[in-house]
């Protein structure tokens, strides 16, 4: 049950979610929120229990109608576009008095009744119709049309107006905050992420399955096209250092047929196995331009230096000769510099000091943060 109150009596709390349809940065964010309110449930639109691997096993769980579509549709949502401006107005949120809708694209556009509290903690405004717009329309999978621009306009207003709705905005880091000032015209408060890489103090064992030698550079990412990871493949190839790539996403099989042996791409891994790869690992590498990037804190809270690309949310994680270095283009000649010159510095980083930098973004710093913001606009309503 909520602790917080209106006008003496304990508050009901929705939490809705995009997709939970694969386990990234925004899910762990979730994960924090459900702590923060166990007895809420969630609404999303799609939900792939198995690409979950339990990681929210016990908790009221409601897709929306996606949920029927047949299995080429759900594992291919983005055919379902047309319906991803609508769904999010058909939960049924009358019982609640607040909702957090946790959102990259969607949820943020939910309606609430007028004296129901909405609060929207926005991983990022949404990307591809933005300031990726002319990036996806050109890329391989998207051909390029008069249609296809008429409808990117279509949900780029509807994007707009659906910012509108909540009554307050959270922000992941000043960079989303810069984004959401130019693209929505709205104040936000900055609350960063949980991304500090926990294990349950019973569990910090290696695991007997993963034998692992040290010296590999890594990724952790989804395998997405703007996480960029073929240009960290194509890097490695040319230089054939160890590289280990852990992810799911649509771009796997791809990364697979490019990638030289000196390469291995693997699966999803469970917490235990992850911190044993973060553990022994060389450097991270992060190539995406993104609106926070929880992974290369992950790293970081290993004493792991992180080589990443001059733009985004990493700019507020990273310092430059501290706990990594930068690389200045999404090139495969531009990052196997950046490496090189990792190399050449290497020494000089102190697993120490890159430890104590990752501490800012712990989960209990976020609970805390979350905690106090809603006690303020809770008290103002």
């Amino acid at each position: 049950m909520s602790k917080y109150q209106i006008k003496g009596e304990k508050i009901k709390v929705a939490i809705v979610h995009d997709f939970l349809v694969q386990m990234g940065g925004a899910e762990k964010v979730l994960e924090s929120l459900c702590e923060i309110f166990p007895d809420a449930p969630i609404y999303t639109l799609l939900y792939n229990k198995e690409k979950m691997h339990g990681v929210f096993q016990g908790r009221k769980i409601y897709s929306s109608y996606l949920q029927k579509f047949p299995n080429f549709f759900k594992k291919r949502y983005q055919y379902l576009l047309p319906f991803f401006l609508v769904i999010p107005e058909t939960f049924d949120l009358r019982d609640f008095d607040l909702v957090i809708s946790s959102s990259g694209a969607w949820s943020k556009g939910l309606v609430t009744k007028l004296d129901t509290l909405h609060i929207a903690y926005l991983h990022s405004p949404m990307r591809f119709v933005w300031d990726s717009n002319d990036t996806y329309l050109n890329s391989k999978k998207v051909k390029n049309s008069i249609f296809k621009r008429l409808i990117f306009s279509y949900v780029r207003i509807w994007d707009r107006l659906a910012a509108e709705r909540p009554d307050y905005l959270i922000a992941n880091s000043r960079y989303t905050q810069q984004r959401i000032t130019k693209y929505y015209r709205r104040k936000s408060d900055i609350i960063y992420p949980p991304a500090l890489f926990q294990l349950q103090a019973d569990n910090n064992q290696t695991p007997k399955d993963v034998q692992l030698k040290s010296g590999y550079f890594l990724v952790v990412s989804r395998l997405s096209g703007y996480k960029k990871t073929d240009v960290i493949v194509e890097a490695f190839n040319k230089l054939e250092l160890p590289l280990v790539i852990i992810g799911e996403g649509e771009q796997e099989k791809y990364l697979r047929k490019i990638a030289k042996e000196n390469v291995k791409i693997l699966s999803w891994k469970n917490n235990e196995e992850l911190a044993e790869y973060y553990r022994k690992a060389r450097a991270f590498i992060f190539a995406a331009e993104d609106d926070f990037g929880i992974a290369p804190v992950e790293a970081m809270s290993f004493g792991v230096p992180v080589i990443a690309f001059r733009r985004g949310g990493v700019l507020e994680t990273v310092v430059e000769g501290v706990n990594g270095e930068f690389f200045d283009a999404q090139h495969p000649d531009v990052l196997a510099d950046g490496i090189r010159r990792f190399i050449e510095n290497e020494k000089k980083y102190d697993k120490k000091e890159i430890i104590n930098l990752a501490q800012r973004f712990s989960k209990e710093k976020f609970k805390n943060e979350i905690n106090q913001f809603l006690t303020k606009v809770i008290d103002n309503s």
